[in-house]
């Protein structure tokens, strides 16, 4: 609205980062890189809305706001360790005395629709899969993760039967053990990273984004101890939204039927020990007094 005139930054891509630069989204860089990267959009940002007061006056109720006291999004967390990049101090005290025209500033979004258009991974969260089949009005397509592929054919590794083995793993390459150790751990996806790191690093960044951020969980076999305690453990490091979507997979899931397999003995035998397992998966889950929470059937 234009009394407050809040706006909303966003980011996409992190994964795609930290793919190129050889950091796992678990490892000690990725978080540091994740909390400067939104350090320096926050700084940016207050700085060129100062700018904009300057030269169009500051938002109607900027008087009495935390920023006209000196206050931005991190003093109100408490958090006062920044990477020494940027001078705080002095921007702090020219908002003071110049005001902002913007009241808000970053709230990154899912942006769904458009990372896709532009190729890259969702906001600033993990990758879903290595490789999946996109269902699109004009018909689907394979998608893969090209920073993947790129490492793979610089190792020389990349062919048909990777590909199959990697659609055969349903996405992952934690179980090919062909693949580097350091590939698969530099591309696990978000299903196979512990969900407390992913808060971690919401709430690293989250003291550098003054509206909030389209978080999503991704958990198996979700239920409702396991929802409840990452809801307080989130609300615990100081998230204001402590989930946007709650993401889960299935207990049992589809059969890969566009795999080709080396042979067709083998993908006979993976077919049927496939299909036999889905079948007592949806049998365990049909109908269990014990597990009221996977029940399909009823509310019992």
């Amino acid at each position: 609205n234009m009394r407050h005139r809040p706006i909303g930054l966003g980011v996409q891509g992190l994964a795609d980062v930290f793919a190129m630069l050889k950091m796992p989204f678990e490892g000690p860089q990725a978080r540091k890189l994740n909390k400067e990267i939104f350090e320096t959009i926050y700084f940016a940002a207050c700085t060129a809305s100062k700018d904009a007061a300057i030269a169009e006056g500051p938002y109607s109720t900027f008087e009495g706001s935390p920023a006209s006291q000196g206050q931005l999004q991190f003093d109100l967390w408490g958090m006062n360790e920044h990477s020494g990049r940027w001078d705080w101090a002095s921007l702090k005290a020219e908002i003071v005395e110049k005001g902002m025209r913007n009241s808000l500033l970053l709230a990154p979004m899912p942006t769904a629709s458009t990372s896709q258009i532009l190729g890259n991974n969702e906001c600033f969260e993990a990758f879903t899969s290595n490789l999946y089949v996109r269902r699109t009005l004009s018909g689907e397509f394979v998608v893969l993760n090209k920073h993947l592929v790129r490492d793979l054919i610089a190792e020389d590794m990349w062919s048909l039967s990777m590909k199959d083995d990697i659609l055969r793993h349903k996405g992952s390459i934690q179980n090919i053990d062909r693949i580097p150790e350091y590939i698969r751990e530099l591309y696990k996806t978000t299903w196979e990273i512990k969900q407390r790191h992913v808060l971690d690093m919401a709430a690293d960044r989250g003291a550098y984004i003054d509206q909030s951020q389209s978080l999503n969980i991704h958990m198996v076999d979700a239920n409702p101890a396991k929802v409840t305690s990452m809801h307080f453990y989130g609300w615990r490091q100081g998230l204001k939204t402590g989930m946007y979507y709650l993401r889960t997979k299935a207990a049992a899931d589809a059969i890969q039927f566009t795999v080709e397999a080396s042979s067709k003995e083998d993908q006979t035998v993976n077919g049927l020990a496939e299909r036999a397992d889905d079948v007592e998966s949806l049998e365990a889950i049909a109908c269990s007094l014990d597990s009221p929470d996977d029940c399909l059937m009823c509310g019992s």
